[in-house]
């Protein structure tokens, strides 16, 4: 099958196009022919090797967490899906090898995959998994929003925050949010009230009464711009604040069928950035790595190329 992979360390540089065999599905698990994969920070910071002392790899690496495909085979107690169900699926391992989302098919655990939100293209479905996670345990498990409660969301349009204002939009809270001012008119359709970087935004926020703040920024965004004494925090990008809870995206299936079923009832949107296909998947890493769009960067899988 066609794949992306890494042999060694490093940037997109070292993503390379190779033929793998096809991968071997077990009785509690399905094989997926990959449309769309999502990229990711942290796939970039895998394949430089920023956690080389935490993770095994074994090279070649498929790098790609976040896929949305179609079934191609399920195995003997994989019962929940059938050849032809379309699906979403974050197929992190607990080690890197050649089982990533960049690749023609990918066998996954049946407990990674969820059944592809209706209301969504293919590629939009792909930038759902990571990011819907964390920013479903987020904005429910760390802050537990509540309805008619201010929620303030640092990176506000970003990938992760993008997502955390609607799901607290769907749950009845209101939500003000930093972000560039390219981002404001994107942000009202959301439901959301735009705050621009900088120091006015540190004014507005110091009068701002949140109930809780999400930093989904990182960069000093919760020490430049105090909130309200008495607000939950919490963060995606800063670990280690005295009373700011820190968030790791955890998988577990229920969080991402509630996901999935929040995008399905159209209250979950994606907004990509760009796709790029599959041959180009470097190119894609490589915008990804600038921060030149706002939105999802996604690689069309080789058949959809």
């Amino acid at each position: 099958m066609k794949a992306m992979v890494y042999r060694r360390y490093g940037g997109p540089e070292v993503l390379e196009p190779a033929e793998l065999p096809e991968p071997k599905t077990h009785v509690d698990s399905v094989l997926v022919r990959v449309r769309a994969a999502a990229l990711n920070p942290a796939d970039l910071a895998l394949q430089a090797g920023a956690l080389d002392q935490a993770v095994e790899t074994y090279f070649p690496v498929v790098p790609g967490w976040d896929i949305a495909g179609v079934v191609e085979r399920a195995g003997l107690a994989a019962s929940e899906f059938a050849p032809g169900d379309e699906v979403i699926g974050y197929v992190r391992g607990e080690v890197q090898r050649a089982h990533g989302g960049l690749a023609e098919l990918v066998s996954a655990d049946v407990r990674s995959l969820v059944r592809k939100p209706s209301t969504m293209s293919f590629p939009e479905a792909a930038g759902l998994p990571l990011a819907g996670l964390t920013a479903y345990q987020a904005v429910v498990h760390a802050l537990n929003i509540q309805p008619q409660e201010l929620l303030l969301v640092h990176g506000a349009a970003g990938g992760v925050g993008s997502l955390a204002v609607q799901i607290a939009r769907a749950r009845g809270a209101r939500v003000v949010g930093t972000a560039s001012a390219r981002d404001h008119d994107y942000l009202r359709s959301l439901g959301v009230e735009p705050i621009t970087y900088g120091p006015d935004a540190t004014e507005r926020i110091r009068h701002l009464a949140a109930d809780a703040v999400l930093d989904a920024a990182g960069n000093g965004a919760l020490a430049a711009a105090p909130s309200h004494p008495g607000a939950r925090v919490a963060s995606i990008a800063e670990i280690g604040l005295p009373g700011v809870t820190a968030v790791f995206c955890r998988f577990d299936p229920r969080d991402f069928q509630a996901v999935a079923d929040f995008a399905e009832a159209g209250k979950l949107t994606v907004r990509i950035g760009e796709t790029f296909p599959f041959d180009r998947a470097a190119d894609a890493q490589r915008t990804l790595a600038k921060h030149a769009r706002p939105g999802k960067i996604v690689v069309l899988g080789p058949e959809s190329s």
